[in-house]
């Protein structure tokens, strides 16, 4: 019998040969045809027919509605769907590229993807949008975003250290799907589900497998526990990606946490600004609004994702009154630089999103190629300090392994003491003299 105080991983496991089948257990709830699909059709079976193309030419003016690589990518591999259909998310979460035949198409694969695609040590499903395959090189393996989500053989390489749940997260769960580490707030993983799934997902060992679903059941069991902890006043919605729900299944989550008296404030993660900008529509965000004081908790990698798609998301949110903030990984060789980092934070500003975390990598199974040393962190912090805005400058935090939550990790600015002064170290590396009140 299953132990109802943590929730369990499936033992399913995608097809370790090959990735050819469709993955029908990660689909999520709700995802009935959008109105772009909702077109005729011809007979049961058959694939939708479309209308031609219109082809819409990159704007010259001041609003450029999309990049020169994503109209090139559309005009490649998809000329024959219209704009109202590639702006539907419902659509690009359908049709995201899933297999091998499918990558082959649009990727130059080197030998280590095809390996790490064919093989059975890759665990984690292989899943991106339309949208967001649009942005990576088809040739250069190397480039940033394409190493996010590509696999390569590097993953089955397990080092010391490493875990399935680096952060204890089913250690702290009380009821499935519930983290509650923190004294005053809990996260609560609504779903397994992501339109696209990042390699260095701190819960590769759930996402994409079907053990996490947002049932009615399951889910009252948290709000049922969060109800009899008054001391708990902010839940974080994460998963998977909320965002991925469908709005009438979002919004009777939102609802029954605002009934709850003593929650003040709700969080929702997710990265669907970045891989699924289509998601942020005016009816979601009109949703949103009603459910104040609500906060989110975004997820950009690198500036290359920082799209005029992405934009309008990001403005989309922020006019419905959800403040944002960026929670961006620390990744060697895809954003472990200073000039990467602080083109980032810059972009990211304009957007109207605050950096807000940066983040050691989890020590996850196969996460070794990913990981930085924590010094690197360090000096992309002082980097930033003192030469952008306060604004632009993220916190370093070190989620520490086994449950011990975030740990903020700073340069050293206090030099020490003189007699009654305080010796502090600026980001010009000069020293001054701060004279301390004797109490």
């Amino acid at each position: 019998m299953r132990n109802p105080k943590r929730f369990q991983p499936s033992s399913r496991k995608e097809p370790a040969h090959r990735l050819t089948q469709c993955l029908e257990e990660e689909e999520p709830p709700d995802l009935a045809p959008g109105p772009a699909q909702r077109k005729k059709r011809g007979p049961a079976g058959s694939e939708p027919s479309y209308p031609p193309l219109r082809v819409v030419r990159p704007r010259r003016d001041r609003e450029t509605r999309t990049t020169h690589q994503t109209f090139q990518f559309r005009r490649s591999f998809y000329p024959g769907i219209p704009d109202k259909c590639w702006n539907d998310w419902q659509w690009q979460v359908q049709n995201r590229i899933r297999t091998i035949s499918q990558l082959q198409r649009m990727l130059q694969l080197t030998a280590e993807e095809i390996r790490a695609l064919e093989g059975s040590e890759t665990t984690l499903p292989v899943a991106v949008t339309p949208y967001y395959m649009s942005l990576l090189s088809p040739e250069n393996s190397g480039q940033a975003l394409r190493r996010t989500v590509i696999p390569v053989i590097d993953e089955a390489i397990r080092s010391a250290g490493e875990s399935e749940d680096p952060l204890g997260e089913e250690h702290q769960s009380p009821v499935p799907g519930l983290v509650h580490r923190y004294p005053d707030r809990v996260l609560l993983l609504v779903l397994d589900f992501c339109s696209t799934y990042c390699r260095y997902c701190t819960r590769s060992r759930v996402v994409g497998r079907g053990a996490l679903f947002p049932s009615r059941s399951r889910l009252e069991l948290a709000f049922d526990y969060i109800r009899s902890h008054p001391e708990i006043r902010d839940v974080l919605l994460s998963g998977g990606d909320p965002l991925t729900l469908g709005d009438n299944r979002l919004e009777w989550i939102l609802s029954r946490l605002r009934q709850i008296p003593t929650v003040e404030i709700i969080r929702i993660g997710t990265k669907i600004p970045a891989v699924l900008p289509q998601r942020v529509t005016a009816r979601l965000t009109r949703m949103l609004r009603k459910y104040h004081p609500l906060w989110m908790s975004l997820h950009f990698t690198h500036p290359e994702e920082c799209t005029p798609e992405a934009a309008r998301a990001c403005a989309a949110l922020a006019d419905s009154g959800i403040p944002l903030g960026s929670q961006t990984v620390l990744l060697r060789g895809i954003n472990d630089n200073l000039e990467v980092m602080k083109e980032l934070v810059h972009r990211l500003l304009r957007m109207r999103v605050r950096p807000y975390y940066l983040y050691q990598c989890d020590p996850i199974l196969g996460s070794a190629h990913f990981r930085t040393p924590v010094d690197k962190g360090l000096e992309i912090i002082r980097g930033l300090r003192g030469f952008t805005s306060g604004y632009a400058v993220p916190t370093f935090v070190v989620d520490a392994p086994g449950g011990g939550g975030k740990v903020p990790v700073m340069p050293q600015t206090i030099a020490g003491r003189e007699g009654m002064d305080l010796l502090l170290r600026n980001y010009e590396d000069r020293c001054f003299r701060y004279p301390e009140v004797v109490p």
